[in-house]
């Protein structure tokens, strides 16, 4: 079946043109219209329908679906996120799911009302079956099985960044701390970028894991410290920054100092302001070029554009900080 992207390449003209030609854009010469028009014709091509029907009815409100506004990396991309729809000329509507599969669903069936002309989010829930393949919607960090573009960050590359550094900063032991989803995500490349970066060192590591739907703060770092294996371990990589600030807090607890006890490095780049101590060693995720790559795709299939890849992943870095 032939593409946007075929037509766009026979008629010599870009995608964009291809799609204001379909939506009846005032703005398209007589001369381009008639090459379009003939390269439509000649590959019998048949346009998105439900993009077409989004695009006619000209919305210009894209839903973004946060698990909570809470969390300062949702928050930063959400900033982001507004200002580049609102370079493009739509709205945001924020939709706070709480992480509640109901509510999500809710959302997701606006955007099947044509309330909406795309969404962009972010759902660690078991809701796939539910979402239409056929309608405008990015992903972040979850990859779905259907057409449903991801754009994440290099989650394996952070992980072995993170344990590297680690041991330039002279640890020995190291121990994987995180919260697991009970779906799929592009988190628990995380842990195995990790693990392979130990295996391939030849570093002694534990991994201590337990799953979002049973996870209680005190039940999990109580688990962590009765276990023996925990003793000796003077590194830690803790799969978001917030985990690693709650690791370090229950560690002083027990008089395990940071960094002087151990080493921690977390996994957002969350913590920009200074003045609280210790400042975090993370891995930065690019919020910013993660939130406007986000938007600009989601345009594209808004327009009816065909995507080059399934999934997006943006590099990270390394930001020392107090606790390395």
């Amino acid at each position: 079946m032939p593409s946007i992207k075929d037509v766009a390449n026979l008629a010599g003209v870009g995608v964009g043109t291809v799609s204001r030609v379909i939506n009846n854009h005032p703005n398209v010469t007589p001369e381009t219209l008639d090459k379009v028009n003939a390269a439509i014709k000649q590959l019998n091509y048949i346009p998105n329908e439900v993009a077409r029907n989004f695009k006619m009815q000209k919305s210009n409100m894209v839903a973004l679906v946060l698990p909570s506004i809470w969390n300062p990396f949702f928050s930063e991309l959400a900033y982001y996120i507004e200002d580049e729809l609102d370079r493009k000329g739509y709205k945001l509507m924020l939709c706070n799911s709480g992480g509640r599969p109901d509510k999500e669903l809710y959302y997701f069936d606006k955007l099947n009302q044509n309330k909406v002309a795309g969404v962009v989010g972010i759902t660690y829930n078991d809701i796939e079956e539910s979402i239409s393949a056929d309608i405008p919607i990015i992903s972040i960090d979850r990859h779905f099985g259907k057409k449903i573009t991801c754009v994440t960050s290099d989650n394996y590359t952070g992980g072995r960044i993170a344990l590297n550094e680690l041991v330039n900063a002279g640890a020995k032991k190291v121990a994987y701390l995180g919260i697991a989803s009970s779906v799929y995500s592009e988190v628990i490349l995380r842990k195995n970028g990790f693990i392979d970066e130990a295996k391939a060192k030849g570093v002694e590591y534990f991994i201590h894991e337990e799953h979002d739907n049973v996870y209680n703060d005190d039940l999990f770092f109580e688990n962590f410290f009765a276990k023996k294996i925990h003793q000796g371990v003077d590194g830690v990589f803790a799969n978001t920054d917030l985990l690693a600030a709650k690791y370090i807090d229950r560690a002083k607890r027990l008089g395990i100092r940071t960094p002087e006890n151990v080493k921690v490095i977390g996994y957002d780049g969350i913590q920009d302001n200074t003045l609280f101590h210790p400042v975090l060693s993370t891995i930065r995720q690019p919020v910013e070029e993660m939130a406007r790559m986000s938007v600009k795709l989601l345009v594209k299939k808004i327009e009816g554009e065909d995507l080059d890849q399934a999934i997006y992943r943006v590099p990270v870095k390394y930001r020392v900080g107090e606790t390395t």
